[in-house]
């Protein structure tokens, strides 16, 4: 029998209270979706100016493995949440033993590592891009065709601490070329990602990031992305958003568009599908986004999942009747999860420090707001630096034609690059 945290009620003698691990935009966002349904919240982050620190109930300013600011939020918290992925395992373990914890600590384990998120995928059944883990000289030499290594030939790993082996698909060096090593660990928006064309720009690569374990992917031919943001329940249940189709430019999520035929309906469910398999197979609790690249053959492969709300997922929050927030909410809280419904077409911006770097301070937000259907969601960051999220822009209407229209306009007055 699931556990239910009604919003209204008392748990332990205090408010029933929601916990948030990270104090970002996503924590921020949560906060104000369970605010509105009435729970208390309290959000654990070492910033003193962190955007979900600012607006919760608690702020426990500490590090995320401070064991007196853990016992804190324990404290106060009759069950608890992540906004971001690369929080400390141990950390999640840690709150797990005492209260729910949605995610679980293993899941996001799994997803903090490219290497055994690959394998989740490939025992999943869902197909991924050729790769091959590279964790040693003896595994980078084996890539760069100095030893012998069948292409796609699986090659059981030891099993990492606390997870499930590893298989790691190995290939002559040419197959993989041109690809993108990425580091193992603790990559996003682009970040510890390196393009290589040729062996000797691998090991020069592979050298520049310190000889950390690494990922090296090929390099497919793509016609677009994806993504698909599901919410799955302790008791199993499972809903999901509509499929987002999203344009990325250098390695950050710019444009988000989600109306019926934005992507091929059977590439559409089979998108959904993989992920609702993905998420089945970590029996996941909370919301689970999963990214995808659709090929110039039309075929379909797994990028990698983030476990928690997505950047592609903001749209929801105005073009839905319940957002990727409210699933969060409802998941953690062991609420029922309705399907959700996209009432309107609808297309996301991305807004980055650069723009306000461009005007000099605060960018024309009344021109924005001038035009039909915009909704302007700022983060509460005190200081704007180049490629740092700031806020995003969800414009909604009636049709595409309407919404691509004015989110067009929006995009020329903020000087972002039309698309």
């Amino acid at each position: 029998m699931k556990s239910v945290i009604l919003p209204g009620t008392l748990v332990n003698g205090q408010p029933a209270t929601l916990g948030v691990m990270g104090g970002g935009q996503l924590g921020r966002m949560f906060v104000h979706a369970a605010q509105r349904m009435g729970y208390f919240t309290a959000v654990l982050d070492p910033d003193a100016a962190s955007p979900a620190g600012r607006v919760s109930h608690h702020h426990i300013q500490t590090a995320y493995l401070d064991e007196q600011g853990l016992a804190r939020l324990i404290q106060c918290s009759a069950a608890i949440t992540t906004e971001f992925e690369n929080v400390p395992a141990p950390a999640l373990r840690t709150l797990g033993a005492q209260r729910p914890v949605a995610p679980g600590a293993d899941a996001v384990a799994i997803a903090q590592d490219r290497a055994q998120e690959k394998a989740h995928f490939t025992r999943c059944g869902v197909p991924v891009a050729p790769h091959a883990v590279i964790e040693t000289a003896a595994q980078l030499a084996a890539v760069l065709g100095e030893s012998s290594a069948a292409q796609g030939r699986p090659k059981q790993a030891s099993a990492p601490p606390g997870g499930s082996a590893v298989h790691e698909v190995t290939s002559v060096g040419a197959d993989l070329f041109p690809g993108i090593l990425k580091t193992a660990r603790m990559g996003y928006d682009g970040k510890g990602q390196m393009r290589v064309k040729t062996r000797a720009e691998l090991a020069a690569a592979w050298d520049e990031l310190r000889q950390v374990p690494c990922v090296l992917e090929k390099m497919l031919p793509l016609a677009a992305e994806c993504s698909v943001i599901v919410a799955r329940g302790a008791d199993g249940q499972m809903v999901n958003l509509p499929v987002q189709r999203n344009l990325h430019r250098e390695g950050i999520l710019a444009v988000t568009e989600v109306f019926e035929g934005n992507v091929q309906s059977a590439l559409a469910a089979q998108a959904v599908a993989a992920t609702r398999s993905i998420a089945e197979g970590l029996q996941y609790v909370g919301v689970l986004c999963v990214e995808f690249f659709i090929l110039q053959d039309g075929s379909l492969v797994v990028n990698e999942m983030a476990p928690r709300p997505h950047n592609s997922g903001h749209y929801s929050m105005d073009a839905c009747d319940h957002s990727q927030f409210d699933l969060q909410v409802r998941t953690l809280a062991g609420l029922p999860l309705v399907q959700p419904r996209l009432h309107s077409p609808s297309i996301m911006l991305n807004l980055l420090g650069d723009i306000w770097l461009a005007f000099k301070g605060v960018p024309p937000w009344d021109q924005v707001l001038a035009l039909p259907g915009a909704h302007l969601h700022l983060y509460g960051k005190l200081d704007a630096k180049p490629g740092r999220k700031m806020g995003h822009l969800n414009i909604t209407g009636k049709t595409v034609d309407e919404v691509r229209a004015n989110a067009l306009a929006a995009a020329k007055i903020l000087g972002i690059a039309p698309f």
